[in-house]
Formats: C-alpha cells, sequence, structure tokens
C-alpha cells in the first residue's frame, strides 16, 4: 500500500512537470490535488466525495481557468451535489481554489478514475494551456469493510478520571499489602 503511495505521488510529478514545463517560462505553474472518500450511507449506498483543490505556484496570474472532471460513469455514480465542471475567471500567483461533489453509487465493483482536467489561459500564449490533478486511488465502492474499532472519546471523558483514581488506590493498597524483599530478608536473619 505504501509503494502505491510513493508511486502515485511520483506519477503526480512527473504528471505535473510534464503537462506545465512550458509553463514554467510563463510564471504560471498550476498544481492540482483530487482528493477522494467513501462513506457508506445506508445497506446498497455509498457516497463518494470528491474535493479537488487547484493552487497556481507560479508568479504569474492564471486567467480562464475551468476544472472538468467528468471520468464519472453515469450508469454507476449519480451525482448527488455539485457539479461535475467549475470555472474561474482567474487564479492569482499564489492562491488557491477548491471545488467538491458529492456522488451516490449503488452499484458494487472496483473503480479506477481518471485525473481531472485544468484548463487555463497565459496572457503571452494564444492557446489554452492543460494541467492534470493526480490521479485518484483504486475504489472499491460498496465494499464489506470490517468495523473500525474506535475509542469513544465519550467514554474516556466521562470514566476516566474514576480509572484513574482506581488504578492510584488499587496500586497504593498493593505496595503497602505486600512485604518488600528487604525487609523480609532482614526478618529472616533476626529469627536465626
Amino acid at each position: 500500500m505504501a509503494n502505491l503511495k510513493i508511486s502515485t505521488l511520483c506519477l503526480f510529478f512527473l504528471l505535473s512537470a510534464s503537462s506545465l514545463g512550458s509553463c514554467l517560462g510563463d510564471g504560471v505553474f498550476i498544481v492540482a490535488h483530487k482528493k477522494v472518500s467513501l462513506n457508506k450511507l445506508r445497506s446498497g449506498m455509498e457516497r463518494v466525495s470528491v474535493t479537488i483543490d487547484i493552487y497556481n505556484r507560479g508568479s504569474e496570474t492564471a486567467y480562464d481557468v475551468s476544472l472538468t472532471d467528468d471520468s464519472w460513469p453515469h450508469h454507476i455514480f449519480d451525482i448527488a451535489k455539485g457539479n461535475f465542471s467549475k470555472s474561474w475567471e482567474s487564479l492569482d500567483a499564489g492562491s488557491a481554489v477548491s471545488h467538491s461533489f458529492d456522488l451516490v453509487s449503488q452499484v458494487k465493483g472496483i473503480f479506477n478514475g481518471e485525473s481531472a482536467i485544468i484548463k487555463f489561459r497565459v496572457p503571452t500564449k494564444a492557446a489554452l494551456q492543460v494541467a492534470y490533478s493526480n490521479p485518484m486511488l483504486t475504489l472499491d465502492v460498496l465494499a464489506d469493510r470490517p468495523a473500525e474499532k474506535k475509542i469513544d472519546l465519550r467514554l474516556l471523558t466521562k470514566y476516566g478520571s474514576l480509572v484513574t483514581v482506581i488504578s492510584v488506590v488499587v496500586t497504593f493498597v498493593y505496595l503497602v499489602a505486600t512485604p518488600s524483599k528487604s525487609g523480609s530478608a532482614k526478618s529472616g536473619k533476626k529469627r536465626r
């Protein structure tokens, strides 16, 4: 799993560098990060939350920035909130924008998504420039996952101090009730 994350990160940087290499001279450097999370709603349905963060790490403003992430098959995913695309008039140097949408799926299976596509205009070039987000990891929609064991913080705050007091009392009683080895050795020598 760690190797998959490392390879995904390397692929992300390679895609970003190769697709934006021509933009570096113009002072616009777009980096996009796509995050996807799964959340079971009820039996037979799962929500897929997608967030795409776009950063301009360059020294100049990008104009007519548009994001499209329509690689989600409509026969598997239904849009629940938001939409697959968003546009901004400009993205200043050093700033970031974010876009989120939620999908719902009732189809069980493994899904491999694609990168989101970001198009933008640089004042010194006539053609639109293109950047890609990182590709997402494989989604196992409606998979049977083992229940996670979580410590309930309410129980910890409710009974934590009681457990601490009982532990201190038990430790004190144990120390008082059990004779020390050095004391029992001395009393054994005196009896002989």
